[in-house]
């Protein structure tokens, strides 16, 4: 008898708790149906209880996140107005104290318990999911690909030269924000600069496992790095490694326009063998007088013959400019590189408003 006691009191026990659970979690207003509402004219009725970033993506719209939402790249931020909770300590190292102060939150933690009133930029309720398919990959040096992926459905993607888009690895829960290469106009088409990173998984799955057919999602555009189409001043563009990206991007659409402004190019690498699209910008600053291609490499090799600039970067943009009050910049690179040369353009008079930045993290 007592054989088969148990089994029922342990069945009695898994229900009491679970009505217990529902309970709880009614009365703490998760689950069921909500409203969130983006930015005051659009109200939508989503499934409680899961993440701000899952409950948009399943409605469309598409924050940048390059962590899958792991509160590891502080990209997926939003304005929360009502609702939410308090700051959970996962976003604290991500929000300054104006962001806290605006209610900035991370999408990705912030989880819908309640009837919400949320605001996000504009240009995020543009972004699409795209399917794609691999269409060419290109090895450009030792550790850096270039993927050109054909547009399914959607077949166009509209973006600014600068911008980036997002690509999922199919399998796994990994997002990664890489930047768009391509000219604008080849909206059937993007191309992107991707760089093996040692232990990297999404980089890794590019460069060891991708294949030419493969199909692929991609979500964009993103961004708000990218060419002041409006403005007519002199540009210095100072890139390293997969930076080159969205720099190959702006020279494009420029180069389209007629390269109607001065630009300066500087482009770190390590050795010879880092370098690539060499032969392109040589060209395009022989056909157009106001184009300068300055690479520079830190540690040349014997065998490299280098009769170029030497040193670090933010050395050869140092001595090769002057007076920058009316410049413009546009950086890419690692934050410690992008830190490093914004010091050196504060010392020839930039303006700060006149810098903008794509960080690569």
């Amino acid at each position: 008898m007592m054989n088969l006691l148990v089994p029922v009191i342990l069945i009695g026990i898994l229900i009491i708790i679970s009505v217990l659970l529902i309970l709880a979690e009614k009365a703490l207003g998760g689950g069921g149906e909500k409203m969130l509402m983006i930015n005051d004219d659009k109200v939508i009725p989503v499934r409680g209880d899961d993440t701000v970033l899952n409950t948009l993506s399943e409605h469309k719209i598409f924050i940048p996140s390059a962590c899958g939402g792991k509160a590891t790249c502080g990209f997926c931020k939003f304005r929360l107005i009502e609702g939410g909770g308090d700051i959970k300590p996962t976003e604290e190292p991500f929000l300054s104290p104006k962001e806290r102060e605006d209610g900035i939150r991370l999408s990705c933690q912030v989880k819908v318990k309640d009837n919400m009133k949320i605001e996000i930029p504009k240009e995020l309720l543009n972004a699409k999911e795209f399917k794609t398919r691999v269409a060419k990959i290109q090895d450009l040096t030792y550790d850096i690909k270039l993927v050109d992926f054909e547009l399914l459905d959607p077949k166009e993607m509209h973006f600014k030269p600068g911008q980036y888009a997002q690509l999922k690895v199919p399998g796994i829960d990994i997002i990664r924000a890489y930047s768009i290469a391509s000219h604008p106009k080849e909206a059937n088409h993007i191309e992107m600069i991707i760089r093996q990173v040692p232990k990297g998984l999404a980089t890794t799955f590019v460069h060891k496992a991708l294949e030419v057919g493969d199909k692929i999602i991609l979500t964009g555009p993103y961004g708000d790095f990218y060419l002041q189409e409006e403005s007519e001043r002199e540009m210095v563009c100072i890139a390293g490694g997969s930076g080159k990206a969205p720099i190959r991007s702006i020279l494009a659409y420029l180069k389209d326009q007629g390269m109607p402004r001065k630009v300066r190019y500087f482009f770190g690498a390590k050795s010879k063998r880092d370098l690539y699209y060499t032969e392109d910008f040589e060209q395009l600053a022989k056909e157009y007088p106001n184009f300068t291609y300055i690479p520079a490499l830190s540690e040349p090799l014997p065998d490299d013959n280098w009769t170029g600039e030497v040193g670090l970067i933010t050395d050869v943009v140092d001595r090769n400019t002057s007076d920058l009050s009316e410049a413009e910049a546009y950086l890419c690179g690692s934050p410690g590189m992008i830190n490093a040369c914004i010091k050196v353009l504060n010392k020839h008079d930039i303006k700060q408003e006149n810098v903008f930045f794509d960080s690569f993290s």
